[in-house]
């Protein structure tokens, strides 16, 4: 049998001491070489079995332990500039997020379901600190009178526009954290910040209509098929989880496809976990000290509530890019240990890819 490409690629990485952590290796050559030969035997194809043996977990952690991986982060937030690409993104959520309100609200209401803005107006009550849920319901009660379907057409397009554009700018940012230069053309890149934005949206979307109509949903639901109260508590159950899992999609669906690398497609990343959990955790955490602690109102009178909703949005950013800074380190500390399903600083496919075998990296890990 010859020397399968993709394997001496992977041997070639293995072999070569990282000037960054010599002391391991999440693999040594010998096993790269033994698991390879083993799955070859076994019937699985030359190019399937070498990814295979060496394409390391996220979950592995490249490597790193927690306090090594946490030290790199820090140290690329710094370098890379996240704060202030947060505010950059920021500063594009503001101009996305009343079109989007528009939009949803138009949209809410053309169906004739009793409570429904009134279950959304609760639910914005519950998540955002009272300052910033005081402007975001005044203008969406203004918007609510005059809704019709020319408004329906402006909001929509106008939020997408405006979203596609705070999406271009998360697509540079991610950019800086693979540490790459962005070769693709504009207009590619503006049609992957259009895709992105409509795919983002579809699943946070859900995740709002379950998060704030779930109970609604499950009682309907129980009350039609006879399902009884058993299946209302479970799907109560099942509905958060369901949350979690749409806002997660859509997170692993920016970090997939919006830098100009080749990817590995996962479900769940280390970087999309912290980063839905981060998230959830500063929105409450804001709320709570706002509530108790702070007041944004008499300090900055009327515009304490936008300036609120700002700071809620730039915290949103930071998060965003912190989830995907854990999954580009932790991508390149694997590289540092010999993985050659890995990408290094500055590269954009991994020497894997590089092998001239046509395995495509991009599939479901």
């Amino acid at each position: 049998m010859g020397e399968d490409p993709l394997l001496a690629a992977m041997l070639r990485r293995v072999e070569t001491p990282s000037p960054h952590s010599p002391r391991r290796r999440l693999h040594s050559p010998a096993r790269v070489q033994g698991r390879c030969r083993q799955l070859q035997s076994g019937g699985t194809t030359g190019a399937t079995a070498c990814s295979m043996a060496a394409r390391p977990s996220p979950w592995n952690l490249g490597g790193l332990t927690v306090r090594e991986l946490a030290r790199r982060v820090l140290s690329e937030i710094s370098a890379d500039e996240v704060t202030d690409r947060a505010a950059a993104l920021a500063y594009y959520f503001v101009f996305a997020l009343f079109p989007t309100l528009l939009f949803l609200t138009a949209l809410l209401g053309m169906f004739p379901l009793p409570g429904l803005m009134d279950r959304l107006f609760q639910y914005i009550d519950s998540a955002l600190p009272p300052d910033a849920a005081s402007v975001t319901r005044k203008t969406l009660d203004e918007i609510q009178r005059y809704a019709h379907g020319g408004l329906l057409s402006a909001g929509a397009l106008g939020a997408l526009w405006a979203s596609s554009n705070g999406m271009a700018s998360m697509i540079a940012a991610l950019d800086v954290a693979y540490d790459v230069q962005d070769t693709r053309p504009w207009w590619k890149r503006r049609l992957i910040a259009l895709a992105l934005t409509v795919g983002f949206a579809f699943f946070i979307l859900a995740g709002l209509v379950l998060l704030v109509f779930g109970a609604q949903i499950g009682a309907v639901v129980a009350d039609r098929l006879g399902l009884g109260s058993a299946f209302t508590a479970v799907w109560n159950a099942v509905s958060i989880a369901l949350v979690a899992g749409c806002v997660g999609f859509g997170l692993a669906l920016i970090y997939y496809l919006a830098p100009d690398a080749k990817q590995q497609w996962r479900w769940v990343t280390p970087g999309s976990a912290v980063a839905l959990v981060l998230w959830l955790g500063l929105s409450f955490g804001l709320r709570i000290y706002v509530t108790h602690f702070a007041n944004y109102s008499a300090t900055y009178g009327s515009i304490g509530g936008v300036i609120l909703l700002i700071l809620w949005l730039y915290l949103t950013g930071v998060v965003l890019l912190v989830g995907a800074e854990i999954n580009a380190e932790i991508e390149h500390a694997a590289a540092e240990h010999g993985a050659a399903t890995a990408k290094a600083p500055g590269e954009k496919e991994a020497p894997a890819d590089r092998a001239g075998t046509g395995t495509d990296e991009r599939r479901v890990a």
